[in-house]
């Protein structure tokens, strides 16, 4: 790159990077650290049976938050709805900090998945007015290296804080240099266009939202249990997350119909099948083969950097072509996970999973961002918000079914009625068969021929 080229540190960008990537660790932290917390907490408020709230709530306020992002960032531009993702974002740590009963805890938990939802959605919006489009794949490439730290040392950490200090502080401490990331970014909020002819407020998305989240909820609820109550919860959740994710998604993406709506689709496949034996693989390791927790949690940090190096790469290679990537990201995922599901054959040890899961992560590190770029890309400016919520639904609500299956599996198995080796294979075998579709669509992630506005610049990005 020459001097004069633009780049994601130069004297424009560089508050609005470093402020970003900021939120954005932060954010990852919170999300890591807090499982580490959580037990103590909850023993403190004496909440041990209301364990499970605190994550659902947050899952549920999420999903509305996303909506109500894109909704606020279609309407009043990328600084409002980042202002009042970091505001309320913020609120929710306090609430958390200060909880003088478990009721108190989940409703500052509801408080942050609802910010947590505004941000997630406003950092699109920013990324697709602040920065060309030469430069989101590098961008995107390091905001996925800004979850390999948190990743890394955050448990390490949030059990050091809880340990020497309490638990509170993992919630509290985080307050200084959330404000401190929105300081940097503020400069270039100021300059960021406000729309001159916004478009009406989408208040019935809201309670689509509202419903979806529910359903995402009531999923997590049905999978701790395993009698016909949970069955019937499970039913009700299942109806209501597909009612609600019916207008909140492009038409056709259940189908990947080309363009935007098969972008959106790959999104919930990569997140889906990754985290879905993600979360399994670690308890896999431990109980099927006896290794220690920590041990068992190696492959996990493998992953998290290939997932980094991968993202890197590709953002050195802004004029590669995004769908070639997405499909290529999609292959190394399959064989990390068919790689992984291995280690569950008799007579094999747990051994591959510390070099598959690293082949899984090049393949979410290729095809994550890849696939932010494609929206970008295809999404006029008037529905930035409404696309980029769209995105990060079918991310959580993916992640929450796969994980979701996986959890009601192995309490199956734990109550003998499945042997857990089985169990493993099947839902790898599942999340394959994931990926591998998501290898047959990808090609549909190019925006039609002839398509006006940005999506011209998803061919370019994309290729053929």
């Amino acid at each position: 790159m020459d001097d004069g080229a633009p780049g994601l540190l130069d004297a424009r960008h560089r508050l609005t990077t470093v402020g970003l990537l900021l939120l954005v660790t932060l954010v990852a932290f919170e999300s890591m650290a807090v499982s580490t917390a959580m037990p103590t907490a909850v023993t403190e408020l004496d909440g041990l049976a209301w364990f499970g709230w605190p994550f659902t709530a947050f899952l549920v306020a999420q999903v509305v938050g996303m909506v109500v992002g894109g909704d606020v960032g279609d309407r009043q531009g990328a600084r409002a709805g980042l202002l009042w993702g970091v505001a309320v974002f913020a609120a929710g740590l306090l609430a958390c900090g200060v909880a003088a009963d478990m009721a108190l805890f989940v409703v500052g938990r509801a408080v942050q998945g609802f910010g947590g939802g505004l941000i997630s959605v406003a950092l699109y919006v920013v990324i697709g007015q602040a920065y060309e489009a030469g430069l989101r794949p590098r961008l995107f490439g390091a905001t996925a290296a800004a979850w390999v730290l948190p990743a890394l040392v955050g448990p390490l950490v949030a059990g050091a804080l809880t340990t020497s200090v309490g638990w509170r502080w993992v919630f509290t401490g985080l307050l200084p240099l959330v404000l401190a990331g929105l300081a940097l970014v503020l400069p270039t909020l100021r300059g960021l266009a406000v729309p001159a002819d916004p478009p009406p407020a989408r208040v019935a998305r809201r309670w689509w939202a509202a419903l979806a989240g529910l359903g995402v909820g009531a999923l997590q609820v049905a999978g701790q249990r395993l009698d016909p109550v949970g069955a019937v919860v499970a039913v009700a959740g299942l109806l209501a997350l597909v009612a609600g994710l019916r207008p909140l998604l492009p038409a056709g993406t259940v189908r990947a119909r080309r363009g935007l709506a098969t972008v959106v689709a790959a999104r919930g496949l990569l997140a889906g099948s990754f985290f879905g034996m993600d979360a399994l693989l670690p308890l896999t390791l431990g109980a099927v083969h006896g290794y220690s927790p920590t041990a068992a949690g190696i492959p996990l940090t493998t992953g998290a950097v290939g997932w980094a190096a991968a993202s890197q790469l590709q953002g050195r290679h802004p004029g590669a072509s995004r769908v070639r990537l997405l499909r290529l990201g999609f292959l190394l995922l399959a064989v990390g996970l068919a790689g992984t599901a291995v280690t569950a054959v008799p007579g094999v040890g747990g051994w591959p999973a510390y070099l598959t899961w690293a082949l899984a992560g090049l393949g979410m590190g290729l095809g994550m961002p890849s696939v932010g770029v494609l929206l970008l890309a295809q999404s006029p400016e008037h529905r930035r918000g409404a696309d980029s919520a769209a995105l990060n639904i079918a991310d959580v609500t993916a992640s929450a079914l796969c994980i979701g299956l996986s959890g009601v599996l192995v309490a199956a198995a734990t109550a003998g009625l499945l042997p857990l080796r089985g169990v493993v294979l099947a839902v790898a075998g599942v999340f394959t068969a994931l990926a591998v579709t998501g290898a047959l669509v990808a090609s549909r992630a190019a925006a039609p021929v002839g398509a006006p506005g940005p999506a011209a610049d998803a061919t370019t990005l994309a290729g053929p």
